[in-house]
């Protein structure tokens, strides 16, 4: 997935209401910038961390930024969480994803469950596989060199989301969970089960009902996002 424009770096002052960041641009200009992410952020919202910034593609759009990565220990962190779904797709496509490849038709939000929308949902296997409900999840937490967490904070519906899969499984589909890791320095996954217990719990019992897992570790630019390589995920 490529940036539809350049990116503007700058400088990290504050995130905070959650959705709001100021930047200090490289020009000395500060801006609020939306910030497209309702966790935590933990571990990558300090003062003076470098950023960078796409322009509203929206001209309604109340503000004139997205936040869009940010620089954590010489790393690339992508913190828009609204970018890995189409990221996963990307990937989905060209066949790097391959425990999901063989299918001829992907759809994006559709309606499935109680009043859930499934991220990507793939159907017309060539290989007489089920349907598939996929659920992306965006990875930014690192608290352990080399480790990837998931969740920052804890995610009610996150853990509806997964109960919704396993309902899939249960009327006779396919379902799959994958984690996309919006950063390139970890090499195995697991869930912070700390930070949220009963996701954790759903997560086990989802996999014991036949929901498919996966961690996949993402590349970021400035330029774009992609896809690298599938990564372990650890039991907790």
């Amino acid at each position: 997935m490529k940036f539809a424009h350049e990116l503007f770096h700058g400088t990290l002052i504050k995130r905070y209401k959650r959705f709001l960041a100021d930047i200090k641009m490289d020009n000395g200009d500060i801006v609020t910038a939306h910030c497209a992410n309702s966790g935590s952020m933990l571990g990558l919202k300090e003062e003076g961390n470098e950023v960078w910034l796409s322009p509203a593609a929206n001209p309604k759009a109340k503000l004139d930024y997205k936040w869009e990565i940010v620089k954590v220990n010489d790393t690339l962190v992508g913190i828009n969480t609204s970018l890995p779904n189409k990221v996963v797709e990307d990937a989905i496509l060209d066949g790097t994803i391959k425990e999901l490849s063989g299918y001829e038709n992907l759809r994006r939000e559709m309606k499935y469950g109680v009043n859930s929308r499934i991220d990507i949902f793939l159907s017309g296997s060539t290989t007489g596989k089920p349907d598939c409900y996929v659920e992306v999840k965006s990875v930014t937490l690192s608290r352990e060199d080399g480790l990837a967490e998931f969740p920052d904070s804890v995610t009610s519906r996150g853990t509806k989301h997964l109960h919704e899969l396993s309902n899939m499984i249960k009327e006779g589909h396919r379902s799959a969970m994958v984690y996309l890791t919006q950063r390139s320095d970890c090499t195995s996954f697991k869930v912070a089960s700390d930070i949220d217990p009963a996701y954790a719990d759903a997560l086990k019992e989802a996999k014991t009902n036949g929901v498919e897992a996966y961690c996949y570790r993402g590349t970021v630019t400035p330029a774009g996002i992609s896809v690298d390589q599938r990564i372990p995920i650890m039991e907790n």
